[in-house]
């Protein structure tokens, strides 16, 4: 006699537990995060006058970009930036592509994730450091028949900053896009008809990274 009362309880526990269990979480305290995407590199170049012709100018490139982040808490996190070298062309004015240069861009940050632990769309931002590692530095054929040899680039550190956001799909998988800003100057060095000259440039770039993320 008392089934047609337990029943519909019994229903909503069902429901309520069936609710429970498809919940999406967000980041907690001790997840690993793992991205990994196209990532944009946009560099904001500004150097002397080289050899009374015209200022250094640096082309944009695209990588796969990766990123590993810890979170501390449910709301701060370490990440870890990382991407497949970087390759840019060095243009000198009228004379366009005289040399070409790769890079790796190493970059720590630590974060601050807005809202709880449980929001599916978290905004957040980040400041750490950058180091820059410059390599394959060479003149084009061109250059070098102008007397242009010997090239190289210093390496950097500099501070970082970044914006993100991510959107979280299921428990597991999420997407994500942020934006970084790298503070990045190098001494561009090389050898002129024989004299020795020295360029100091900033490259400071724009990262634009647009990613899928695994949690674990």
């Amino acid at each position: 006699m008392f089934a047609p009362n337990l029943r519909p309880s019994r229903m909503a526990l069902l429901t309520l537990t069936l609710l429970g269990s498809g919940q999406v979480l967000a980041h907690q305290a001790g997840d690993v995060i793992f991205r990994a995407g196209a990532a944009v590199v946009a560099p904001n170049e500004s150097s002397p006058v080289v050899a009374d012709i015209a200022r250094f100018s640096v082309d944009n490139n695209v990588q796969l970009g990766l990123n590993l982040g810890y979170m501390l808490t449910d709301n701060w996190a370490l990440e870890l930036l990382a991407a497949t070298p970087f390759s840019h062309d060095i243009a000198l004015g009228s004379l366009g592509k005289i040399a070409q240069t790769k890079h790796l861009p190493p970059t720590l940050v630590a974060q601050y994730y807005f809202g709880q632990a449980e929001t599916t769309l978290r905004p957040y931002i980040g400041l750490g450091i950058n180091y820059t590692n410059f390599f394959d530095n060479d003149f084009t054929p061109a250059a070098k028949e102008m007397g242009l040899t010997d090239l190289s680039l210093s390496n950097s550190w500099g501070w970082a900053a970044q914006v993100g956001l991510d959107y979280r799909l299921n428990n597991d998988w999420l997407l994500n896009t942020s934006i970084w800003y790298a503070d990045i100057s190098t001494d561009v060095r090389f050898n002129l008809g024989g004299q020795a000259v020295n360029v100091a440039t900033e490259i400071d770039p724009w990262v634009y990274m647009f990613s899928v993320g695994y949690q674990f």
